[in-house]
């Protein structure tokens, strides 16, 4: 039996993943071994919210890649 090919920058397993390092932007970055801002990009893109302290901190750029990412 094959092991499952889990792909780390699916929607779902992002948001688990942001979950599990307590919806910590710059935690998860660390854990994916990426630039934070990458990490942010990745979360919008896929339309994974901002915990209330990272919307403060990442927001205004958090929410420009999503508009241009719907485009």
């Amino acid at each position: 039996m094959q092991p499952r090919t889990v792909d780390p920058t699916d929607a779902r397993v992002l948001e688990r993943n942001y979950d599990y390092a307590q919806r910590n932007a710059r935690l998860l970055s660390m854990w994916y071994e990426c630039d934070l801002e990458r990490m942010i990009e990745l979360l919008a893109e896929n339309g994974v919210e901002l915990s209330a302290n990272d919307e403060q901190l990442f927001g205004t750029y958090y929410h420009s890649v999503k508009r241009r990412s719907a485009v």
